[in-house]
């Protein structure tokens, strides 16, 4: 099968599109024929090996796993012998841990669902990881209750599209942050109230919020817990930071500050899960959640979707195609918005 391997860390030149063998399915494992995955700024870090402290446990030189990318959507080849979830033939989309960007992938049978059926497999595709992230940001650490006040900087981004139409299930009043550029989109997912960080910040308005997902990672700590209430909660999920420890230190800030005041700092660590895949299926099926797409780009220009992610300025979700199209990067004919 064709893949993108990385045997080394780097920019996007490490990557290369090479013939592999094809996986088989252990007892508990699902061989999809992958027709859509995604780019998250997971890939990246892997790509860059930064921050640097990330290879202790992905490898010192180079990646354990050579094959990049974690999102998938694409139809059931084959099942191990304890997959009872699962058939040939059936439409999934999930995350695995051993690469989707390729033609075929091995998934843990826990880490797969039935894709939606009024999503094609580009746009299940672009599911996974970021809308699991919302979800289990605002529902699991945010604590979201009706009636709350929460705040999303990052809304346009691949998380923030998906946060800010959760936040909405959930019965919150949200106020959403992005760039001039994509206020409309912003505004159009369900956002009460939409902030253009260029003219305004939100750290110096007059409003509190009883919920700030953070991810975008623009402001100080202090300037977040100042647009929090006395007993407000602060979910950090932004991904950037220095070259060494990226966004480290300020996870553990953010940690040890947390007994001594009144209000919760806590830090976002999203876990696969193919129950919260489940729940945001039936968002989907009920028209309530669904998915932007910026951007498509062929398999074989993998590096250059990941490049184009790099900008930090990315719009809504990026995703790769990868059924034998060589064609050049194609906008799509939704509405998109970046970080």
């Amino acid at each position: 099968m064709r893949a993108i391997v990385q045997q080394a860390y780097g920019a996007g030149d490490v990557l290369r599109l090479q013939d592999v063998d094809k996986p088989a399915p252990g007892p508990d494992e699902v061989l999809v024929r992958v027709r859509a995955a995604s780019v998250n700024h997971a890939d990246w870090f892997l790509t860059t090996g930064r921050p640097y402290v990330m290879r202790a446990a992905l490898g010192l030189r180079r990646p354990r796993v050579a094959i990049r990318g974690r999102d998938l959507a694409g139809r059931v080849e084959a099942v191990g012998a304890a997959v009872t979830r699962f058939r040939p033939g059936d439409d999934v989309y999930g995350e695995t841990t051993t690469g989707s960007f390729a033609e075929f992938a091995c998934v843990p049978e826990r880490l797969l669902a039935l894709k939606p059926a009024n999503l094609t497999f580009e746009q299940a595709a672009a599911v996974p990881l970021a809308a699991v992230t919302a979800l289990q940001g605002l529902r699991d650490v945010g604590g979201v209750q009706p009636g709350q006040a929460v705040l999303i900087d990052g809304a346009s981004g691949g998380v923030g599209t998906f946060a800010v139409q959760i936040a909405k299930t959930l019965g919150a009043d949200v106020t959403g942050v992005c760039s001039t550029r994509n206020v409309e989109l912003v505004r159009s997912l369900g956002a009460d109230r939409v902030i253009d960080y260029t003219r305004e910040d939100f750290a110096r308005g007059g409003q509190r919020f009883d919920v700030i997902l953070d991810l975008a990672g623009r402001h100080p700590l202090a300037d977040c817990r100042r647009a929090l209430t006395r007993t407000g909660t602060l979910v950090s999920a932004s991904g950037f930071g220095g070259p060494v420890l990226g966004p480290l230190g300020r996870y553990v800030g953010a940690l040890a500050l947390s007994p001594f005041v009144s209000q919760r700092l806590r830090v976002l660590a999203a876990q696969p899960s193919h129950q919260d895949l489940e729940t945001l299926t039936a968002l989907i099926d009920a028209e309530a959640v669904r998915p932007v797409i910026e951007t498509t780009y062929a398999l074989a220009q993998t590096a250059e979707a990941i490049r184009h992610l790099a900008e930090r300025h990315t719009r809504a979700k990026i995703v790769i195609a990868v059924p034998g199209s060589q064609a050049g990067p194609q906008p799509s004919t939704k509405e998109a918005g970046d970080d």
